[in-house]
């Protein structure tokens, strides 16, 4: 019995002693078989080499794995210093005008410093603006309003071309600006606290009441937008400012304009006497002073073209000036055919165009305006031109008109700019007919510039729009005809009633009366004194 269970114990002891030795042979196996880069076991495949043969080709490979993931590290460090080489010029090229201009150098060696101190800057216009304490200002003249708004609505002082004191903004810009301003208060309004309170108010465009606004123009913009708040007459009130960064040079052009023609295109019909005044100047102005100009005149109808025709040829030999071209259409005056016809008569190489009004007066600084501000394919020119009023209601109390020349001057009362005139304007014969010219369709007067004015506004074309001091339009009286269209008639009565007088002469003119019978009263009350 005792030699049975012996033999029993050493046959356990036996087996378990096989089991261990298994165990540790595995463990043994995965410890000490190399490994591939994904922690995958390399195991000797059919074919392959064994022994050191194979553990050497083994290492080749993670060698030439580790050589492709080095060479990947070395072009990412090379494309990271490419993109900081372009930050550090781009900072440069903010640096450099603003340290000429203001004196102020930055650090160009290490471009970190040098965003550093264009941040320094940035804050240093909220310090210098009128955020925080008042600035003294030398008169009521000087001082910067505030605009209102709300969600839904401007209220200006500036009027703009829409003369809307309050509208919802028509321009983007203006959209965007106070679009992002008010996401800017609601996620200031929403961030964690310092107190760490999960439990306050979520603010939203809702609570919103009203917000403020005024632009430094070489400081930036303050706004104060007010919101309601947790409890009955509680607001929240945030201020927020958007710094003006320096000045940044864009271009430095040399621009040539000894050989640019110019091809001023005049339609008209009748008003030999306006042509005779406009010839005139157009004498002085471009035949004697500019000497690159070709005129084309666009006549309608046969009662006085015998008349502007001679007109032209008596200038002809007085100046000895070529370059001109008469059209003649027995057809019902348009000024949108006129133009076109015109433009389209041109026969040359690409030629700048101006269109142009008997009645308008200019300068030779402004057809150097003209040229400089438009370019082919590029850019097109519509300036802003000072409209004259009445001189009979400016000079009334004078014992003369002066003559024209003495006329231009431009103050509020002698005249106005004629910002919702879109007639005169320059551009390049290409881009007037790539652009599909004028419509045809609309007669007589009125609407024919407004809608070339938006084919440039809706092309890829710069449309420059600016006021121009050499450019004016001479009074005349404005005649509404019956032929016309409501709408034109309503644009041609606006315009006659905004062409006499400023709106303090038209209000003399209504209450003259009154002022006639104070005048007396105060002269025949002297009389008793």
């Amino acid at each position: 019995m005792v030699r049975r269970g012996l033999l029993s114990w050493i046959s356990r002891v036996g087996i378990l002693l096989v089991c261990l030795c298994c165990v540790v042979s595995v463990l043994y196996m995965l410890t000490c078989t190399p490994r591939s880069e994904d922690e995958q076991l390399l195991l000797p495949r059919a074919n392959s080499p064994t022994g050191k043969e194979g553990y050497h080709a083994i290492l080749q490979e993670q060698e030439e794995e580790h050589r492709n993931y080095i060479a990947s590290l070395k072009k990412q460090i090379a494309q990271l210093k490419d993109e900081l080489q372009q930050r550090s010029e781009q900072l440069k090229t903010v640096q450099g005008p603003y340290s000429e201009s203001v004196g102020v150098a930055f650090d160009h060696g290490s471009p970190e410093k040098a965003q550093n101190d264009l941040i320094d800057f940035l804050h240093s216009q909220v310090n210098k603006a009128e955020v925080h304490n008042g600035i003294k200002v030398p008169t009521e003249y000087a001082a910067i309003p505030f605009d209102s708004f709300t969600l839904q609505k401007v209220y200006q002082l500036e009027t703009g071309l829409t003369r809307h004191p309050e509208e919802k903004p028509v321009r983007k810009d203006k959209r965007d600006e106070l679009a992002e301003t008010l996401d800017v208060a609601l996620d200031a309004l929403n961030s964690p606290d310092e107190d760490g309170n999960s439990h306050r108010k979520v603010y939203t465009s809702a609570d919103f009441i009203e917000g403020i606004y005024r632009t430094e123009r070489d400081k930036g913009t303050l706004y104060e937008l007010t919101f309601k708040g947790e409890k009955s007459q509680e607001f929240k009130r945030l201020v927020l400012f958007r710094p003006f960064g320096p000045i940044m040079k864009v271009k430095n052009e040399r621009l040539n304009m000894a050989k640019v023609i110019m091809n001023i295109i005049v339609p008209l019909a009748k008003r030999a006497d306006k042509f005779q005044q406009f010839m005139q100047n157009f004498r002085e102005v471009c035949i004697r002073q500019d000497g690159r100009i070709h005129l084309t005149v666009v006549y309608f109808g046969k009662e006085q073209a015998q008349e502007v025709r001679s007109i032209l040829e008596n200038t002809s030999k007085a100046a000895n000036f070529k370059n001109f071209t008469f059209i003649q259409l027995n057809e019902e005056f348009s000024r949108g055919k006129g133009l076109d016809v015109g433009a389209r008569a041109w026969k040359g190489s690409n030629v700048l165009l101006f269109f142009c009004d008997v009645d308008i007066y200019f300068t030779a600084e402004f057809l150097n305006s003209c040229r400089i501000n438009t370019q082919p394919g590029k850019r097109v020119f519509y300036p802003v031109l000072f409209s004259q009023y009445n001189p009979a209601i400016i000079y009334g109390h004078h014992d003369a008109i002066p003559s024209i020349d003495q006329q231009l001057v431009i103050k509020k009362d002698t005249g106005f700019w004629r910002d919702f005139g879109f007639g005169m304007t320059c551009q390049y014969r290409s881009d007037f007919i790539n652009i599909g010219g004028f419509d045809l369709d609309i007669k007589g007067w009125g609407g024919e510039d407004v809608h070339l004015y938006r084919k440039y506004l809706h092309s890829n074309l710069i449309v420059i729009r600016t006021t121009v001091r050499g450019l004016v339009h001479l009074w005349h009286e404005k005649r509404c005809m019956d032929e016309l269209t409501p709408e034109q008639y309503k644009m041609c009565m606006q315009s006659k009633a905004m062409n006499e007088a400023s709106h303090g002469q038209l209000g003399m003119l209504v209450f003259r009366h009154e002022i006639e019978a104070h005048l007396r009263k105060q002269r025949v009350g002297i009389k008793k004194s």
